[in-house]
């Protein structure tokens, strides 16, 4: 698998993301046949719900295309690292790999706050992969609230 070549297309999400004035984080999620399944990008703000997170959207879509709420056997790649309810929703989906850019020190759920991933206490475990873009997807994140704090 390209990591990096998926990664580009989460950044292109995160990037509609901005474009809709919404923090930008993006996502993509590649089945074993390196498929893309389910793409999607944050948008809790446009369509007033708190869950529409870049994964969260991500997930739905390639629910719906495999018929079935189990994304096993799957990756998802993501520009930063998953918060508290994107890392219980992909453990519920028991999506294989994650793969993600930017860490994120504020709600990070992988490494950063919270290590949901090695939790023994859960029942799974996907493949934890860091830092693939890490300096683009940090910078997407930079640049946006920087704009933010300017108007």
């Amino acid at each position: 698998m390209n990591d990096e070549y998926y990664m580009s297309l989460a950044v292109k999400e995160a990037r509609k993301a901005a474009d809709m004035d919404e923090v930008p984080v993006g996502a993509v999620i590649v089945d074993k046949h390196n498929g893309i399944i389910g793409s999607g990008f944050n948008r809790p703000i446009s369509a007033s719900d708190p869950t529409s997170h870049a994964e969260i959207n991500a997930m739905r879509v390639a629910a719906a295309v495999l018929n079935n709420y189990r994304l096993t056997g799957t990756t998802l790649y993501v520009t930063i690292e998953p918060c508290i309810m994107c890392m219980g929703a992909i453990i519920h989906a028991r999506i294989k790999r994650v793969v993600y850019g930017a860490s994120d020190p504020k709600w990070g759920a992988v490494h950063s706050l919270y290590r949901m991933a090695e939790d023994n206490r859960l029942n799974h475990h996907p493949e934890i992969i860091s830092g693939v873009c890490k300096e683009e997807t940090r910078q997407i994140l930079l640049d946006f609230f920087k704009h933010k704090r300017s108007h």
